[in-house]
């Protein structure tokens, strides 16, 4: 009898080592069956889980065809500025009847994430710093946190983000199809003001006075003095206005970003964007964005003290020693004082279909 219930025991070990073996194998089974469903998870620096995998629904996919079923109003604001740009640089090609192909130089400007599915072309002048702080917190996988913490020239690194233009050409247009483009445009003359504000009138850029101020100053101010030529730091708005309109500076070289256009740095009409924020509605608009990448729970937008901001009135009180000539000479870009007429009636509420997409081609160079 001693001999049988050995075996009996035996043989109940060997049951439940292999029943122990069939329920693990089981359980691995489900977890890597859920691994294929489900997007793979990992830990952000907020404390949140984020979705880093392809698969889940893209922003485009939100963007065009939302979880909810009725649209939003801020939704329905988006597509009406779609459909005005789109009227609107349809106008201007009928117009101008002229077309060209992009080169990987035109795409400098339009920063991928990868991870999200994003491409955000920046504007100088235009919040850029903050939004390059999101991108690099973006497609940092944990290396980044709080945006804020992020010094503003790490942010200018270029190094630290990715751009189009280092994708080869299949690259390229896989991603311009697939992905959600989006900008921020900015009532034409106040964005000048804000260069030159930040660029003439700050202490530290000397890097602008020596580069830009010298010159400006030698072309334009009569009996300047020693000092003022080798400085370059005391140029007037009027002479940086004239030396924007004057037709040797625009055959000397290429403007630099901070008073490109946004026409010629993002190319509103060969590139199809999905989403184009105003710097009146800044907050508003990029949380949108946020919020369609799926990270608008634990990421917002930086705010920060407006104090230092150019104002409507600021822009207002520059333009007053700005001749009426030299205004309508803007026309490096496209008709200046219409744009800038065109934009306040907007902020103003005064409806118009074209408008705010005029607002995209102003200060346009002709490709």
């Amino acid at each position: 009898m001693k001999p049988a219930l050995l075996e009996v025991m035996r043989m109940n070990r060997i049951c439940r080592m292999v029943l122990a073996t069939c329920l693990g194998s089981f359980i691995l089974v489900i977890f890597y069956f859920q691994s294929m469903l489900h997007p793979v998870m990992r830990r952000n620096p907020f404390g949140v889980d984020i979705c880093c995998r392809k698969g889940s629904r893209s922003p485009l996919q939100e963007l065009y065809n939302p979880t909810q079923l009725e649209l939003s109003s801020t939704a329905v604001l988006h597509q009406t500025r779609r459909d005005q740009v789109t009227d609107t640089c349809r106008a201007n090609s009928a117009v101008s009847r002229k077309r060209r192909v992009l080169t990987p130089n035109d795409l400098k400007h339009l920063v991928v994430d990868e991870d999200h599915e994003l491409i955000y072309c920046y504007v100088p002048k235009v919040a850029c710093t903050n939004w390059k702080r999101l991108m690099m917190v973006l497609t940092g996988r944990g290396k980044y946190s709080d945006p804020m913490e992020i010094p503003a020239s790490e942010a200018h690194v270029s190094a630290n983000l990715k751009t189009l233009n280092q994708y080869s050409i299949p690259e390229i247009n896989h991603r311009l199809k697939s992905y959600m483009k989006f900008l921020f445009v900015r009532e034409p003359f106040e964005r000048l003001v804000s260069a030159y504000r930040n660029k003439f009138t700050q202490k530290y850029n000397t890097s602008f006075h020596k580069r830009y101020g010298t010159k400006i100053i030698k072309r334009q101010r009569k009996n300047a003095t020693q000092e003022a030529l080798r400085k370059g730091d005391d140029v007037k708005f009027e002479e940086f206005v004239a030396y924007l309109i004057d037709p040797h500076t625009q055959r000397e070289e290429p403007f630099n970003e901070h008073w490109q256009t946004v026409y010629s740095l993002c190319h509103p009409c060969h590139i199809h964007y999905d989403l184009v924020g105003k710097y009146e509605t800044l907050e508003e608009d990029s949380n949108y964005v946020l919020q369609l990448a799926g990270v608008g729970s634990y990421l917002k937008f930086p705010t920060y003290a407006k104090s230092t901001r150019t104002t409507d009135e600021m822009t207002t009180e520059f333009f007053q020693n700005i001749s009426s000539e030299h205004q309508t000479q803007l026309k490096l870009f496209e008709n200046a004082s219409y744009c800038m007429l065109s934009w306040r009636k907007v902020k103003a509420g005064v409806p118009s279909p074209s408008r705010f997409s005029k607002v995209l081609l102003c200060f346009q160079n002709q490709d």
